[in-house]
């Protein structure tokens, strides 16, 4: 399982955007991009470096690399419909992003660690795998012995999250449960993300 093992924070200066959901990111006080010249300020990008930009930012927001990320474009590509849209929704029903979105994680690099490490159950099947596909009717709880653990018994204590829980996914932190109402849309997920940017970098 391929993953980004560098500085999530540096990823973040690079771009000029917080994507790794922390609160206490470094760009926050440091908004510059890193490395001995980053105080020069921010070059002016092309248009290609526009769209390159933005597919960095999209891979970097979900964790994704490159490999898994043309893979997700290909697929999207070969659906009818905007290949776009088809894209961002797919990264939405990623297992950790679902975790995340949940609340059950406050990032979703702890969202995949989380799945990773076998703590939940889908449908009543164990799964551990971050980019396992949620359908919408869906059922995910916590295990019975991962439940008592000392994570999971503050998470089920605080009965509200500081994150915002979309329409798409009910939530019950008292059980540690999670019910996929349907399944998301470009209107619901409200992604800062331009889709259609990274679809035309694709296509060149």
């Amino acid at each position: 399982m391929a993953r980004y093992l560098g500085s999530k924070c540096k990823v973040c200066r690079r771009l000029g955007e917080s994507v790794c959901g922390s609160a206490k990111c470094a760009l926050l006080r440091r908004n510059t991009p890193p490395g001995m010249h980053g105080t020069k300020g921010r070059p002016r990008l092309t248009g290609y470096g526009i769209q390159l930009h933005e597919k960095q930012k999209a891979k970097a927001t979900y964790g994704v690399l490159e490999r898994q990320f043309r893979t997700y474009y290909e697929k999207a590509k070969a659906k009818r419909g905007k290949t776009g849209e088809y894209m961002l929704v797919t990264l939405e029903r990623r297992f950790d992003n679902v975790i995340y979105r949940a609340g059950l994680a406050s990032t979703r690099r702890q969202a995949r660690q989380l799945v990773s490490h076998g703590q939940f159950i889908v449908n009543g099947k164990n799964v551990n795998i971050p980019s396992f596909q949620i359908n919408k009717g869906d059922s995910i709880t916590v295990k019975t012995n991962k439940a008592k653990n000392t994570y999971w018994s503050e998470v089920s204590k605080n009965t509200s999250s500081s994150q915002e829980i979309p329409a798409w996914i009910s939530v019950d932190r008292k059980k540690c449960e999670i019910k996929i109402q349907e399944l998301p849309t470009t209107e619901l997920i409200q992604s800062t993300i331009n889709m259609n940017l990274i679809i035309e970098l694709y296509s060149l």
